[in-house]
């Protein structure tokens, strides 16, 4: 039962740090001129009609992320 409570209190202290990595990348992220303009991003915009894909942004945040989830997973 013990193993169980501290097993969920981890679970819910692990949430919680990454909430709050997420809500201040967000903050910043609106303050960060180059994030969502990179070259490779498609941008087209005609009379009634914007179209956008991030897709170099989404690359770059895909290997990011990856990169730091092995280092953190390779640690246990």
């Amino acid at each position: 039962m013990q193993n169980a409570v501290n097993t969920i209190g981890r679970s819910l202290i692990s949430i919680g740090v990454i909430l709050v990595i997420v809500g201040a990348v967000l903050i910043f992220a609106a303050r960060t001129p180059y994030i969502g303009k990179l070259p490779g991003d498609i941008y087209i915009k005609k009379k009634n009609f914007t179209f956008y894909f991030p897709i170099t942004t989404s690359i770059l945040i895909s290997v990011i992320l990856s990169v730091l989830l092995f280092l953190f997973t390779k640690r246990r």
